[in-house]
C-alpha cells in the first residue's frame, strides 16, 4: 500500500485545506431533517454534499429540497447534484437535461456522476460528458468553476483522473476497505483528488479507517457505522460527533 500523502497539502479542489466530508446523498430533507442540518453546523468541514431528489432532479422542483439547499449554500457548503452514469448506458440527452434542471432550480456547484464506468473505452464519452457539464455550469455562474466528482467507486483507468475534480476511487463496506489499497498511478496525484465512501465503519475501528484514509491519500471522505441493502449513507453514523472533532476543528455546542 504506498504512502500518497503529502504534509501540508493544500486540497484546492474543494476549496479546503484539510481532509474534509462528501456527503454521498442524505434522504429527503423530509425524511432526514437532522442530517442536512448538521451540515450547517459550526465546525463541520464539509466539501460538498450531493443532492439527491429523485434519484436525479425530479420532474419539478422540490420545496423541502429547495430549502435544504438554500441553507447549505448561505453557510458555505457545495451543493452537488446527483447524476447516474449507469456504467456509460444512459443517452447522452437525458445526462445534460437532468443537469441543466438540477442547475435552475436548485443552483447546485457541481455534479457528482454516480455509476460511472472505469475502463479505458469509456473515457471519451464520460469526457464528452464532464466537458459539456463544465460549460454548463460557466455559463450558469458567471465563470466561477463548478465541480465535478466521478463516482466510479473503485480506482479507473487514469485518464480519468484528468476530466473531473475528484474521483471516487473506493465505495463499499469496511470488511472490504480495511484490505484495499491503492492503485499505483495515484501517487501521481494530490490527496485532494480522491473520495473514499465507507460504510459498516465500527465505531472501534474508527481511527484504523482514517489511518487508512490518509495512506491512501484520500483527502474527502465518509464513514459510517451503518449498513443496509440500500442506502446506508442515508442517514448520520451513529459516531458523527467523534469524526467531525477527528477531522475538524471540532464540534460547536
Amino acid at each position: 500500500m504506498p504512502h500518497l500523502t503529502s504534509a501540508g497539502r493544500e486540497l484546492s479542489a474543494t476549496g479546503a485545506e484539510r481532509p474534509g466530508f462528501g456527503v454521498p446523498g442524505y434522504a429527503h430533507p423530509l425524511l432526514a431533517p437532522v442530517e442536512w442540518a448538521e451540515l450547517t453546523r459550526p465546525g463541520t468541514p464539509v466539501h460538498w454534499a450531493v443532492l439527491n431528489v429523485a434519484d436525479g432532479p425530479g420532474v419539478r422542483p422540490d420545496p423541502h429540497c429547495l430549502e435544504a439547499a438554500g441553507r447549505l449554500r448561505d453557510a458555505g457548503v457545495r451543493v452537488i447534484g446527483h447524476l447516474d452514469l449507469a456504467r456509460g448506458e444512459r443517452p447522452f440527452g437525458d445526462i445534460v437535461s437532468e443537469a441543466h434542471r438540477y442547475l435552475d432550480w436548485y443552483r447546485v456547484g457541481g455534479y457528482l456522476l454516480d455509476r460511472c464506468p472505469t475502463d479505458r473505452d469509456d473515457l471519451p464519452g464520460v469526457r464528452r460528458v464532464t466537458a459539456t457539464l463544465e460549460t454548463v455550469l460557466d455559463g450558469a455562474t458567471g465563470g466561477d468553476r463548478g465541480h465535478l466528482v466521478l463516482g466510479h467507486g473503485s480506482h479507473p483507468y487514469p485518464g480519468y483522473a484528468e476530466i473531473a475534480d475528484q474521483l471516487v476511487t473506493f465505495r463499499g463496506p469496511w470488511t472490504e476497505y480495511r484490505w484495499s489499497q491503492a492503485a499505483e498511478w495515484t501517487a501521481d496525484h494530490p490527496p485532494e483528488r480522491f473520495v473514499h465512501f465507507v460504510h459498516g465503519v465500527p465505531r472501534t475501528h474508527l481511527e484504523e479507517a482514517m489511518r487508512i484514509a490518509r495512506w491512501q491519500g484520500a483527502g474527502t471522505i465518509f464513514f459510517t457505522d451503518r449498513t443496509g441493502q440500500n442506502n446506508p449513507f442515508e442517514a448520520l453514523p451513529g459516531y458523527w460527533d467523534e469524526i467531525v472533532s477527528q477531522i475538524g476543528p471540532g464540534v460547536s455546542e
